[in-house]
């Protein structure tokens, strides 16, 4: 798979964006123009001009002596695909988008096609831009809130850093797990965290448990730490549980729940996801037990 990337000095201002990127990029790759304006459209060029720096999408953008490019191509990046999110609920200020396996809350400097901002600043109706107020792990699903002004992104974060909204979530985990409203105060990262766990249903020929967890902090990995620390880690959690018979199955760890009181209209909201985006315990346990 090819990857290199480019730092290229604007010194004339004859050439096109993309004939500068197509020079430039020839000792690496051959690549098409196509492949270069593709490669843009997903987030693989930013543009220094003066001290900012910032993500360039437009192929026609006039080039200014001094300017800087920075070109990032990676093709095995740049192929990812994900599966489509879904808007839950919009408040014209901000949104509610379920965000499936596998999509990125955030991108890097070599894209940004596969994360759910991006995704919201093309698929929400009207279009709008996308600013991340909280993350989801990559290989955890559910509800997320997307902000699309600076003014909504900036109180909805004050509202989750001050911890002013309640978070559930569900798990699907191996073992039996029995208890009913247990707190689980082990650190994270040498941080204070804090978890309540309740069991909603077993599966008794997978031995495996579906359980609703409450969290109170939002430490990395919080909810997989804890369930692996109980003895009853998260079926797909490979890093901080076990090997599942089936190798493909998904992290089974998903936002269900949100509920809090709008900081732009003070309303109170509860977003709920749908049964049929959540952890399916039967479809779980029985593809787990066909396949061990």
């Amino acid at each position: 798979m090819t990857k290199f990337e480019l730092h290229i000095p604007i010194t004339t201002q004859q050439q096109s964006l993309v004939e500068v990127l197509l020079a430039a990029s020839q000792p690496h790759a051959q690549l098409s123009v196509g492949q270069i304006k593709s490669a843009i459209n997903k987030g693989a060029l930013w543009l220094s001009r003066g001290k900012s720096t910032t993500r360039l999408r437009k192929v026609k953008k006039p080039l200014q002596l001094n300017d800087t490019l920075h070109f990032y191509f990676d093709q095995k990046v740049l192929e990812q695909q994900v599966e489509p999110a879904i808007v839950i609920a919009d408040y014209t200020e901000y949104s509610v988008l379920y965000k499936p396996f596998g999509m990125l809350s955030q991108g890097s400097k070599w894209s940004d096609h596969c994360t759910i901002t991006r995704w919201a600043e093309q698929h929400t109706v009207p279009q709008r831009p996308a600013f991340l107020v909280h993350r989801l792990d990559r290989a955890a699903s559910g509800l997320i809130m997307i902000a699309h002004s600076k003014k909504a992104a900036k109180a909805l974060s004050q509202m989750f850093e001050q911890r002013q909204l309640s978070k559930t979530y569900h798990i699907i985990c191996h073992g039996h797990y029995q208890l009913k409203g247990h707190t689980e105060t082990q650190y994270v990262d040498q941080k204070p965290a804090l978890s309540h766990f309740s069991a909603l249903a077993y599966h008794q020929e997978a031995n495996l448990s579906l359980v609703e967890v409450k969290i109170e902090t939002g430490r990395k990995h919080q909810i997989r730490i804890h369930a692996a620390h109980q003895g009853f880690p998260v079926v797909g959690d490979r890093l901080h549980g076990k090997g599942d018979c089936q190798s493909e199955v998904n992290l089974q760890l998903c936002a269900v729940k949100l509920s809090f009181s709008c900081p732009i209209t003070t309303q109170e909201k509860v977003v709920e996801l749908p049964t049929a985006l959540r952890p399916n315990l039967e479809q779980i346990g029985n593809s787990i037990t066909l396949n061990c």
